[in-house]
């Protein structure tokens, strides 16, 4: 049994990544809001709108990517193998 696989089947009896997926389809405009508040508070700290945007622009291509190509079927409360 690999290390990973111990640590969740003792504490959650699911994997980590499977309870953060629920969280996010559960509350992804919470996550939203917080990614655009960060990209806000950059931009006021830095006051340098070339990085911002570029922060941004990194973000928005993992998020399309996340969708086009590492998404699956969402199965809500899924169980570990």
């Amino acid at each position: 049994m690999d290390f990973y696989k111990c640590i969740w089947s003792h504490t959650t009896g699911r994997p980590f990544t499977y309870i953060l997926r629920d969280i996010w389809y559960e509350a992804e405009w919470v996550f939203q809001t917080i990614f655009f508040g960060l990209g806000v508070l950059t931009l006021w700290l830095t006051n340098d709108l070339i990085l911002t945007g570029i922060l941004w622009g990194v973000y928005t291509l993992g998020y399309i990517a996340g969708h086009l190509f590492w998404g699956k079927d969402y199965i809500k409360n899924q169980r570990g193998k």
